[in-house]
């Protein structure tokens, strides 16, 4: 994914589990923190989750921690109420 200039962009530290590799765990956060959920939503149906849904569009080890990495998320801009700081930081 290539980043545009309307994203907001997120780093996260992220620690996968034994067998997971480092890009499954860094979409899984993209997609719990943007419009994923460990369950089947109805209204699902009612949008396109592609216009909302955050995507990770690198990943890099930590230096000097083994099985860390650094996770970086793009989200739409559209994601987020307008003026509400609070919305952002709870993605």
């Amino acid at each position: 994914y290539e980043t545009k200039d309307t994203d907001i962009l997120a780093a996260f530290r992220v620690t996968p589990q034994p067998g997971v590799p480092p890009e499954e765990a860094g979409a899984a956060v993209a997609a719990e923190s943007s419009t994923g959920t460990w369950t089947t939503v109805w209204t699902d149906g009612l949008t396109s989750l592609d216009r909302y849904k955050g995507r990770c569009y690198d990943i890099e080890p930590v230096p000097g921690e083994e099985s860390q990495f650094i996770a970086y998320v793009a989200y739409p801009l559209d994601l987020f109420e307008e003026g509400s700081v609070t919305n952002m930081f709870t993605s």
